[in-house]
């Protein structure tokens, strides 16, 4: 009796299949991850805007980690950043500046920089939120999208990123509360036009590719 028949089940047997699709999630979440952590160096070693005496500068990384929250989900969003801060430390200049090393973590920038994966997990976490609101058939439906990805950005940096520079700078430059919060008010209306615009590209992603709507993490 011929064996052929008795081998087809083995080789399409579920559990044999699924391997593959998960060497293939993994693959994609890899690449992602690699992808957004490139994304926002190229943001930080951008031309940035002095702001005087706190050694702080204004630039696009918040808009990079901030983008990576909302397109990626809270998970994969901070997993981008800590790869992007991991590989500034080791010593590749991809900081503002040009900067690399863990000479860094001694600059006034520091609160800023450590509180950037957080950003992008709490910015993740609400845009995943305003995801389901938003969803066709809901109350709010589709056309609230926009605002709730905007509103989750701006969430996110202003919830971690500007309370870490704000104790960063109080630490490095010894500076009272009221003076650290002087100087981080210098980047509020940049980080809202930021947050516009995080949320306009997060859209435009998201209506092109609608699997990362499906497959946040």
């Amino acid at each position: 009796m011929s064996t052929a028949p008795d081998a087809v089940p083995a080789v399409t047997d579920s559990a044999t299949l699924a391997a593959p699709v998960a060497r293939s999630s993994v693959a994609t979440d890899v690449a992602l991850i690699a992808s957004f952590a490139a994304f926002i160096a190229v943001c930080a070693i951008l031309p940035a805007i002095p702001t005087g005496d706190s050694g702080v500068p204004i630039t696009l990384q918040t808009f990079g980690v901030i983008l990576a929250g909302l397109v990626l989900g809270w998970r994969r969003g901070a997993l981008a950043v800590l790869l992007y801060l991991a590989v500034g430390l080791a010593g590749v200049p991809i900081f503002s500046g040009g900067a690399g090393g863990i000479a860094v973590l001694a600059g006034a920038s520091v609160g800023y920089l450590l509180a950037f994966p957080f950003g992008a997990a709490l910015a993740g976490a609400f845009a995943s939120l305003g995801i389901r609101w938003s969803a066709p058939g809901t109350k709010a439906g589709p056309g609230w999208l926009y605002p709730f990805l905007v509103l989750s950005g701006i969430l996110g940096s202003f919830l971690t990123i500007h309370v870490g520079g704000i104790v960063g700078l109080m630490v490095r430059l010894d500076l009272t509360f009221h003076e650290a919060l002087v100087i981080d008010a210098h980047f509020i209306p940049g980080d809202i036009l930021k947050n516009l615009a995080a949320g306009a590209v997060a859209l435009a992603i998201f209506k092109a590719f609608p699997d990362m709507l499906r497959t946040r993490r």
